[in-house]
């Protein structure tokens, strides 16, 4: 079984509470349509710091569409905060809680890239109930709002990941997560 599936099943009892997701402004469609077999997306995204943090690290995503992405990370203070940032805006209705989604996914650590588990070795999507408490309470908010053919960066502190007990010898105590995510299907 997927070191993601049994992860998330751990964090299932998380906070339902809403974050400020939407730290940065999202692309218009129009803005950030190409075809997800042109130029690769090199979008470096900002990861800025939420409330107690006073530095910043860099985030940077690349990788063509539809393809698995690659995920460095350089220097600063991890926000404290969910941070959500749309390398690609997807088109047709938003995810919202209820719905299910199908997603492929790279998961990171922010101290240091590492990167912990993705879908795209194993050749197949992760589908989860968005807003059930069925993943970590970061990807239930972190998610939610995204579009069909969308590609989004989460920067997700501790107390919406794993928090002080960490999960397995892959996610340390205390981890500030990174994921791209791919948004295949809602349905």
């Amino acid at each position: 079984m997927p070191l993601l599936l049994a992860v998330f099943a751990f964090a299932a009892c998380g906070d339902d509470s809403s974050s400020e997701s939407e730290a940065t402004s999202a692309p218009t469609e129009e803005a950030a349509t190409p075809a997800p077999t042109e130029a690769a997306t090199e979008t470096p995204t900002e990861a800025a710091s939420g409330g107690g943090g006073s530095s910043s690290k860099a985030v940077k995503v690349t990788g063509k569409l539809g393809e698995k992405p690659t995920i460095e990370v350089a220097g600063g203070d991890p926000p404290t905060e969910l941070v959500s940032k749309d390398i690609k805006v997807g088109k047709g209705p938003a995810a919202k809680a209820g719905d299910n989604v199908s997603v492929q996914y790279v998961g990171a650590l922010y101290k240091d890239g590492t990167v912990f588990d993705n879908s795209w070795d194993r050749g197949q999507a992760f589908q989860f109930g968005l807003g059930q408490g069925q993943v970590i309470p970061g990807w239930d908010q972190g998610v939610a709002g995204m579009k069909e053919g969308g590609r989004r960066v989460l920067t997700i502190p501790p107390d919406l990941g794993y928090g002080d007990a960490g999960a397995g010898g892959a996610i340390p105590p205390g981890a500030t997560l990174v994921f791209v995510v791919d948004l295949e299907k809602i349905g």
